[in-house]
Parts: structure tokens; C-alpha cells; sequence
């Protein structure tokens, strides 16, 4: 019987969705899930929910609730983390409105650009924390990160810890439906083989297989990227007769420049380039529909709709359907459990998989999973210009994780410095002014070594 411990289980809705897809396994049924948070009301309704989903799929899990990380971990086979440190407030809107007052604008600034880098500052202590908390009461555990920002936790666990980990997004997987949406292709018949880092990993090959022809979706992808203005994702109707929603429009302006699709949203990637974001150039955010300060105003519906959503989570009268969510986390804990083999998008220590990435940075590259753990696939050279836009961003996340583990300020401002986004925007002058502000409205929630 798995002892299955989610940190974070205040974030209610992925919490459901991952307990609903862990407990839908016959062979997991019996699991015990620990849920831990450190907000005291919303760990309650998780655990509601968590009672809810076993009664309605009928099986004999235990869930319990602990605010005590350590009771938590105590002898967990597996460890989920999807928290977040700082909320929204104060964290997140110190990220955005701080860069704004500089000129400097973002849309979701959690993996790079000077709010990524402020996030992992915040971050990787937590995180290392939990390591050495796993490293004395569940050695032989598995950590199956969530957290962003995704490539700095994972770089940072592997050079500071002896836990093995593997960070999961869902953007390869969620991309590759869209896509086939995109086309009017079932996405079952889909293939594909994706490499590169997180949020900026590119689809290598993209197929459709139908028995045994097997045809190559790039061209289809080619015309579609040629068709402007190009259509919006998840349109919502205004009061004023108009609509708002999210375009892919960088993404396909990026593959006709590159050749390849990548896996992350338009609205993420146009902040880790230089090219898509610029002061006194609202004609491209108007062409290819970038929202900025588009985290925010997330954070802000959630934040209104959650005492509505938590009332019906809570009502006892309340049905809870479980379906079966697009995430790895289930798979992989089925497949270390029963030596099922499957194969899973992960982020790993490169070591060598692809060979024209610096050998200690973290990977998102296929994966196989069975009882042996997790075995990354070699992937060899990626196409150099895709290797080189990959470095740039690197180049961030080797900096923010050199400032935490050495506790060298001087790092914090060289990654802000060589981010492609805040390059383009501000001098050195504003940049170093800029990363002064933040670690100040920041205090507190980073290391005080940062002050020293």
C-alpha cells in the first residue's frame, strides 16, 4: 500500500484532480494520501474532497490531513509538491507592479524574466527543505514536482540533494491535443517526440499514425501557421459584444521562424524572448494577442470564485465526478508500483542526453517508467538553432540557482542582466535598481543572506 503525500494540497482543484487519477488505478485503490498545507481552511476542503472522490469511486483509500509537513513525510513512498510561496499577494503583485514602474511589462512571469528569477528565489530554500525532511524520514521516496519555477527547482534538488526527483508540466502532452484540435485530428492518433527544457521544449517529430501509415503533420502545421489573425483560445464573450481569449499567435510565428512547434503557450513564451514584449510597441502585442499581466488576472477570478467553488466542494449533498485528467503524476506511481511500463514527458538532470546542452542543466525530455524508477530516453543533438535559443534561458536558470546555493547577491543581479526579456527593455543601470526593489519588497520571503 503506497503512502502517496501531497505538499500543497491547498490548491484544491489540481489536488482533486490528481487524487481522482491516482485512486481511478485498481492496483492504487487502497493508497494512503496525506494531504499537508499550511492554510488550515483550504486543506479542510481538500480533505473533504479527498473523502468525496473515495466514496464515489467505492474504494478503500485512506486520506488524512496534516498541517505538520514531517508527520506528513513520515515514511511516504511518494512525495507530490504543488505549492506555491508568497500567493498572490504579496508575492505576485510585487513581481509585476515593481518591473512595471521600470518600464517592464510580463504575462506570467513564474519560469523566467526577473519575476521567475524572484520566484525561484523565494522557492528553491522551500524546496531543499523538504529534500533534507525527505532525506531523514522518506529516503527512498520519489518527489514529483509541480512547482515552477520548474527547470531552477529541479537543477537546484539535483545539485543539493540526493532525493530523486522528476518535475512534470503538462504542457508537451495539453500542447499536443491542441494541436491535433487545431487540425481536426483525433488526438489519440497523435505521435510525436519532443526534447528541450521546460516551456521551451519543441516537438522533433509530429505525426498522425492510423494503423500502419504514418503521416507527418508538419505540413498541416506549416499552412496553419500562414492564416492571420489567428484564432483565439478559450474566447469569452464581454458585456460590450466583444471577446477575449488567448492567440497562438506567437507560437506559429515562432515555428515558421524555427521549423519546429514548442510546447508552451503563446502567452508564456513571449516573455522569455526578446522579440514579442517591447516598450513603445503596442502594434505586436495587438497582432499576436499578448496578454500582459494576464497571471494576474487569474489570480484574481480564482480568488473571487473561490467561496462559491469551495461551497460546492463542501455541500454534502453534492455529487463529485472524477474523470481522468491529462497529467503524468498517477502514471508514474502506477508504473513504479506494478512495473507497467509507460512512457511520461519529465524534467531531469541532463547528464548527457542532449548532447548540445550543458551537461548539469535540468532536461524535459521523454521518459520511461517502470518498477526499476524513472529512465530518461537519449535524445543526441538538437537542432542548433533550437539549442541556442534554449541557452539563453539557461543561461537565467544557472544564475538563480548559483545565487541560492552560494548566497551571492551579485548572481541575482547577472541573471536579471542576461534574461532576454529585461535585456531588451532596461539598461544595466535600471536592471540593478530594478533587482534592489524586488529583493527589498521581497524580505522576508528569501534568504537574509541575500542582505548580509
Amino acid at each position: 500500500m503506497a503512502r502517496i503525500v501531497f505538499i500543497g494540497a491547498g490548491s484544491t482543484v489540481f489536488a482533486r484532480n490528481l487524487m481522482g487519477d491516482i485512486l481511478s488505478f485498481p492496483e492504487l485503490s487502497n493508497s494512503t494520501i496525506v494531504l499537508h498545507d499550511i492554510d488550515e481552511v483550504r486543506l479542510r476542503t481538500s480533505e473533504i474532497v479527498g473523502h468525496k472522490i473515495v466514496e464515489t469511486l467505492g474504494v478503500t483509500a485512506r486520506i488524512e490531513a496534516t498541517t505538520n509537513r514531517r508527520e506528513a513525510l513520515a515514511g511516504a513512498n511518494y512525495v507530490i509538491t504543488m505549492f506555491q510561496v508568497g500567493g498572490y499577494k504579496p508575492s505576485t503583485v510585487i513581481d509585476f507592479e515593481i518591473p512595471k514602474k521600470f518600464g517592464l511589462e510580463q504575462t506570467i512571469a513564474d519560469t523566467l524574466g526577473v519575476g521567475g528569477i524572484m520566484r525561484g528565489l523565494r522557492t528553491i530554500p522551500i524546496m531543499l527543505d523538504i529534500c533534507r525532511d525527505m532525506e531523514e524520514l522518506c529516503p527512498d521516496a520519489l518527489l514529483l514536482n509541480y512547482v515552477n519555477p520548474m527547470s531552477m527547482l529541479c537543477w537546484a534538488i539535483s545539485r543539493a540533494s540526493a532525493i530523486k526527483t522528476i518535475g512534470l508540466c503538462h504542457s508537451v502532452q495539453h500542447t499536443a491535443h491542441q494541436l491535433a484540435d487545431d487540425l481536426g485530428i483525433d488526438a489519440d492518433t497523435i505521435e510525436y517526440r519532443c526534447a528541450g527544457i521546460n516551456h521551451m521544449a519543441f516537438y522533433l517529430e509530429f505525426q498522425q499514425r492510423i494503423g500502419s501509415q504514418v503521416t507527418d503533420l508538419y505540413p498541416r502545421i506549416s499552412e496553419r501557421a500562414n492564416v492571420f489573425p489567428m484564432p483565439t483560445r478559450g474566447d469569452v464573450e464581454r458585456s460590450d459584444g466583444g471577446f477575449d481569449g488567448l492567440s497562438d499567435a506567437v507560437r506559429y510565428e515562432m515555428f515558421k521562424r524555427l521549423g519546429y512547434f514548442v510546447t508552451e503557450s503563446s502567452e508564456h513564451f513571449s516573455e522569455y524572448v526578446p522579440w514579442f514584449i517591447k516598450g513603445g510597441r503596442p502594434d505586436l502585442l495587438d497582432r499576436y494577442g499578448i496578454p500582459l499581466d494576464e497571471y494576474p488576472r487569474r489570480c484574481e477570478r480564482q480568488i473571487e470564485g473561490w467561496e462559491s467553488l469551495r461551497t460546492r466542494l463542501e455541500n454534502p449533498d453534492a455529487k463529485l465526478r472524477v474523470v481522468q485528467s491529462l497529467e503524468y503524476g498517477s502514471g508514474i506511481i502506477h508504473s513504479c508500483e506494478t512495473g507497467v511500463p509507460r512512457t511520461v514527458y519529465g524534467n531531469v538532470p541532463n547528464r548527457g542526453i542532449i548532447s548540445n546542452l550543458p551537461d548539469d542543466c535540468c532536461v524535459e525530455v521523454p521518459c520511461v517508467v517502470d518498477a526499476s524508477g524513472i529512465s530518461p530516453v537519449t535524445i543526441g543533438a538538437l537542432p542548433p538553432h533550437l539549442a541556442a535559443l534554449m541557452q539563453t534561458n539557461i543561461n537565467v536558470q544557472s544564475l538563480t540557482v548559483e545565487a541560492v546555493l552560494t548566497g551571492k547577491r551579485e548572481h541575482v543581479y547577472h541573471a536579471a542582466m542576461f534574461d532576454p526579456h529585461t535585456a531588451a527593455e532596461l539598461d544595466l543601470d535600471q536592471i540593478w535598481n530594478l533587482v534592489d526593489e524586488l529583493l527589498d519588497a521581497h524580505r522576508g520571503m528569501i534568504p537574509e543572506q541575500f542582505f548580509s
